[in-house]
């Protein structure tokens, strides 16, 4: 790649989505300062002085689609769970996004596989009526990123999916996902993780779902380590790939944001990841830093300590421009080392 097009990409990314202006109405006496390092506390708004930097703001940049990023710290409490999600989710509305993304386990975390079993509820039960509700309230696209569902066969297995679920802004359910890779893992200093002993692997993958901000590939957590659901969904379509996470203390610093950036880059795709942040319970704790990356691997937006949210900018013009420049899936040469990531049926 010449500089001269790498200074042009670059230049292209800065303008991307970096700043933003949500102007509210007098009556409200609010003028919010977007930026992609933004974070909103639970039940305030902050005024945020723009990063410097040497770049100029295309005036279409403000009608891009706005996508709001939610932290929590769930546990085994469900229905404060929902009162927190809730804030965070009309506090998103309030700021102009179109769509807002819940990490996993938005409906709880419990302290055992037992009582994961006993507080997992079906699609049709009481706690996705009440976000049905809440979608249709706040005309908001919702990104619920792994529900502890009783399946039809519940009754036969004993045994739940962690699915991802999207809502649209009527409330329907438009798209679910159960997780394929499940973690069960033994990682000195963080605890032993073994999912499988109350859920079942998913079946398949969902073809990625057109919203507001994009075509959205859904997967969860663990799965971001596995390149290969990532290429599989964008050779489907993705342009934005969703991973709602509760990643541990240890593999969080060590893990997080390298593999998130690295699955912007390999997919060209924007990378939304909600997570889980601080201590659950006496058992469990998660790392935080819920991000968006775009497709240069950038992180444009970061959520920091604590419960609250993030924001973004979604620019699909500039991630054409971006897979136009370096075409990577036109030069793969699966002759050579077979398809990495077979395109979903």
């Amino acid at each position: 790649m010449t500089c001269e097009l790498l200074k042009h990409l670059t230049e292209e990314r800065g303008s991307n989505l970096m700043l933003g202006f949500i102007i509210r109405p007098p009556h409200q006496l609010l003028s919010l300062l977007l930026c992609p390092g933004l974070r909103i506390p639970r039940l305030s708004v902050l005024c945020a002085q723009p990063r410097l930097r040497a770049m100029a703001v295309s005036s279409s940049s403000w009608e891009l689609p706005l996508v709001a990023v939610c932290q929590v710290t769930s546990t085994p409490d469900k229905k404060q769970n929902f009162i927190t999600c809730a804030e965070l989710i009309r506090e998103a509305a309030r700021l102009g996004a179109c769509l807002a993304f819940l990490p996993e386990a938005f409906d709880f975390i419990a302290r055992n596989p037992e009582e994961t079993l006993h507080l997992s509820e079906p699609l049709g039960g009481n706690l996705l009526g009440e976000y049905t509700q809440l979608a249709r309230e706040c005309g908001l696209w919702l990104s619920l990123g792994g529900f502890h569902e009783r399946g039809q066969d519940w009754e036969q297995t004993q045994k739940i999916y962690n699915c991802h679920v999207i809502l649209n802004n009527k409330g329907s359910v438009v798209a679910t996902y159960r997780k394929t890779h499940l973690c069960d893992v033994e990682i000195p200093g963080q605890g032993p993780m073994h999912e499988s002993n109350s859920t079942i692997p998913g079946p398949s993958l969902e073809s990625p779902i057109s919203t507001p901000a994009g075509k959205i590939g859904l997967a969860i957590c663990y799965d971001m380590r596995f390149p290969e659901l990532s290429l599989a969904l964008v050779q489907a379509g993705a342009e934005i790939l969703t991973y709602p996470s509760a990643f541990g203390s240890v593999t969080g610093p060590a893990h997080w944001e390298v593999l998130l950036r690295a699955r912007a880059i390999e997919s060209q795709c924007y990378v939304v990841a909600a997570a889980q942040c601080g201590r659950h319970h006496e058992k469990r704790a998660s790392y935080g830093h819920s991000m968006v990356v775009d497709p240069w691997g950038t992180v444009v937006a970061r959520c920091s300590e604590g419960p609250g949210l993030c924001l973004a900018r979604i620019d699909l013009n500039y991630l054409r421009r971006l897979r136009q420049h370096l075409p990577v899936f036109q030069h793969r040469r699966p002759e050579l080392y077979g398809h990495l990531g077979h395109p979903l049926s």
